[in-house]
């Protein structure tokens, strides 16, 4: 067990060029299991389709009645998380490249910095615990969502995923069992897991880019990480 904040969101769609925050959530968890918890809902200025109220029951009447306005509410997450990274606290997300992406987005929209200016460039140390996983049990048939992750390490299954704040909890479980099965990942201080990521989801990103053109599909996995 290690020190980290998980970092989770719920958005209006999947697209991080376009979408928008709806909710985020952060939990600090110390070495010793204290933790520490924030959540955010978030009006996001468009309306929110029924397909993602779907998934993670917000309306756009909620959000415009409760939500906060998102240049506060996108500033206090870039806040914590860019003095969490400068400490090298890891931040740990699920599909980490999404939910970072859409914030640094939403940022820009609102005419505030991105987390690599608050940090002066590299935006680390992250922890992905989907990453991890393909990397460490590559041919493992099956799907790797967030819910096939929990039961494949045992974890009980929540009655609320896609909410943020639950979402960030099964995600550090996750991490922590991966941990606890692969002692070479637990070995890695957090700098250099890191480091051990990136060229890994390359390869993978690579590797799905080519099935995905021999499915005539387009190869549109991001080599970049995180």
């Amino acid at each position: 067990m290690r020190d980290l904040l998980g970092f989770d969101t719920e958005t209006t769609g999947v697209n991080w060029r376009e979408d928008r925050v709806v909710t985020a959530a952060l939990m600090w968890r110390s070495a010793d299991g204290t933790e520490r918890t924030r959540s955010w809902l978030i009006n996001p200025g468009i309306e929110i389709p029924a397909r993602a109220t779907a998934i993670h029951g917000v309306t756009t009447e909620m959000a415009q009645t409760q939500g906060a306005r998102p240049e506060v509410a996108l500033e206090e997450v870039a806040c914590e998380l860019a003095e969490s990274l400068a400490r090298q606290v890891p931040v740990l997300a699920f599909n980490a490249s999404y939910d970072l992406r859409i914030l640094d987005t939403e940022l820009r929209r609102h005419g505030l910095a991105s987390l690599a200016d608050r940090l002066g460039g590299l935006l680390a140390p992250v922890i992905d615990p989907l990453v991890i996983d393909r990397a460490v049990d590559r041919y493992r048939r099956g799907q790797r969502k967030l819910v096939d992750l929990m039961a494949l390490y045992g974890l009980p299954r929540s009655d609320s995923l896609h909410d943020a704040l639950e979402d960030v909890r099964q995600a550090i479980a996750v991490f922590d069992a991966i941990e606890a099965r692969f002692p070479e990942i637990a070995a890695l201080n957090a700098m250099k897991l890191h480091a051990w990521q990136a060229p890994r989801h390359r390869a993978w990103a690579e590797n799905f880019n080519k099935w995905l053109t021999a499915q005539g599909r387009t190869p549109d996995a991001d080599l970049a990480w995180p």
